[in-house]
């Protein structure tokens, strides 16, 4: 299956999707040394988004969040690639300046925590593995 978005970054990745069905907060709710989801609110408080596709709808939370996603890759624990439904600011900024693929616009539903996807992010593509 093939879903169609906009691409934010450029770039390609394949990995394992971790999905959360809520908005990710990437200050105080992703630990920039582990990757460890830390957030007391989150679907998936506990698990690493280090080399993961990291799916869910939207960020929120405060702009320094950009800066945590860019202490995720220095820190070799950032996701392959982001996945969302709704870009804003703060991930796009973090996903720029880390050098993160990143795809918008889809539809996050269809994608589940365990497949194993491909990110095109130059074509905005995102390949489900049936």
């Amino acid at each position: 299956m093939i879903l169609k978005g906009r691409r934010i970054t450029k770039g390609k990745a394949k990995g394992i999707a971790l999905v959360s069905k809520k908005p990710l907060s990437f200050l105080g709710g992703v630990d920039p040394n582990t990757g460890e989801i830390r957030d007391a609110e989150s679907d998936i408080r506990g698990e690493s988004v280090r080399d993961k596709i990291l799916v869910f709808p939207r960020g929120k939370g405060s702009t320094v969040g950009s800066y945590v996603i860019y202490q995720l890759k220095k820190n070799g624990v950032a996701p392959k690639a982001i996945v969302v439904g709704e870009a804003e600011t703060i991930v796009a900024t973090g996903a720029i300046i880390a050098e993160i693929p990143m795809v918008d616009g889809i539809d996050v539903s269809r994608i589940k925590s365990g497949q194993i996807i491909e990110v095109d992010a130059d074509k905005g593509e995102i390949r489900i593995e049936e």
